[in-house]
């Protein structure tokens, strides 16, 4: 599915409902708050900070997830193509970047 069909399947599922999008500083907060479960998740498994005997185990691929979402409403709301906004990041970061490391052989 292309960032632009996610857009709209989120913005359809967001318009089932009265309060529509939440304003820009409760997505921020949202955001930064999937993002600390991310990182939670990646302590955990990666870091010093092991997870406790009784706790559930993660799934990055689900708080990734969450992000995503809680970006695409952000975007949804602020009228932001993501998908042009990804494909000119790409463009900049390919020739920004193209002699940047030693290319695998």
């Amino acid at each position: 599915m292309s960032l632009t069909e996610s857009q709209g399947r989120v913005d359809a599922w967001i318009a089932q409902f009265e309060a529509g999008y939440f304003d820009p500083l409760t997505n921020i907060a949202r955001l930064s708050e999937e993002v600390g479960e991310l990182a939670r998740e990646v302590n955990h498994r990666f870091g010093q900070k092991t997870k406790k005997k009784d706790e559930a185990p993660g799934d990055m691929a689900m708080e990734m997830a969450d992000i995503l979402f809680v970006l695409i409403c952000m975007a949804n709301r602020e009228g932001i193509d993501l998908q042009a906004a990804f494909d000119a990041m790409m463009t900049k970061v390919e020739n920004r970047d193209a002699k940047r490391w030693a290319r695998k052989q």
